[in-house]
């Protein structure tokens, strides 16, 4: 695997057709139907920062260091601290998405072309469902997606791991053969892709200060199928004309 200096890519090159099997349409949420712009997601890293400190006694930058030891070892802080210290799952995630969601705008466009989607679109988040309603729900899209899975519903067991994606497929009966995902994380793509779905990467179209240099850049490797920096427009092409939507 390597990584690419230049985005956006698209490899190989992007077309309708080529998702013309797709009926079932999986989206993260985080950094993948928003823009990095609208400072969504610092102020929940921010928010899970402030709650180490605050459980811990511990000033900021030793919290920081905590909280990335968790990220890297367990996939997501709130599992570490569920592992090791057994900590209230919901009194962590209610904390940590108690943020302003003011700079985040309407997406119309992104709406639209979601909407003409042919099939079902579900959300797949290692955030809560409380967290997933809100944001969608600002950018106007929320109507637009048949339910919500969240880390709860994984049982705490976050994205990459398989059994999350074999979970979420099983509940909502979702044939991989005839789905595509949508993420912001390459890693995360590993496994959708190894089960048969097509697979998007979402990358920044500006570098993202808030986030790791490595969770942001396009990448070409076997599991992504594709790379783009838009997401409405990339969905566009993939949609059914507005007079044939029910």
């Amino acid at each position: 695997m390597k990584t690419l200096p230049d985005i956006p890519v698209a490899t190989p090159p992007l077309t309708a057709e080529g998702f013309a099997h797709v009926d079932h349409w999986v989206f993260d949420l985080d950094n993948t139907l928003y823009s990095h712009e609208a400072k969504v997601w610092p102020q929940v890293d921010e928010r899970i920062t402030l709650f180490l400190a605050e459980l811990f006694g511990l000033d900021g930058l030793s919290s920081r260091a905590l909280q990335k030891y968790y990220y890297q070892r367990y996939g997501t802080t709130l599992k570490g601290l569920m592992e090791e210290h057994g900590v209230d799952p919901d009194d962590f995630l209610d904390f940590a998405h108690q943020i302003d969601l003011s700079l985040l705008d309407p997406n119309p466009e992104l709406g639209e072309a979601i909407a003409a989607l042919p099939g079902r679109k579900l959300i797949l988040t290692n955030g809560s469902r409380g967290h997933a309603e809100n944001v969608a729900g600002k950018l106007g899209i929320l109507h637009h997606f048949e339910d919500i899975f969240d880390i709860v519903q994984a049982g705490f067991l976050p994205k990459p791991e398989r059994a999350t994606y074999e979970n979420f497929l099983a509940k909502h009966s979702v044939d991989p053969g005839r789905a595509a995902m949508f993420e912001d994380i390459e890693k995360n793509l590993v496994v959708p892709s190894a089960l048969g779905m097509k697979t998007v990467l979402i990358v920044p179209r500006t570098p993202d200060p808030f986030r790791e240099a490595w969770e942001q850049v396009a990448v070409e490797a076997g599991h992504v199928h594709h790379v783009t920096t838009d997401l409405a427009g990339f969905l566009k092409p993939l949609g059914r004309p507005a007079e044939r939507r029910s």
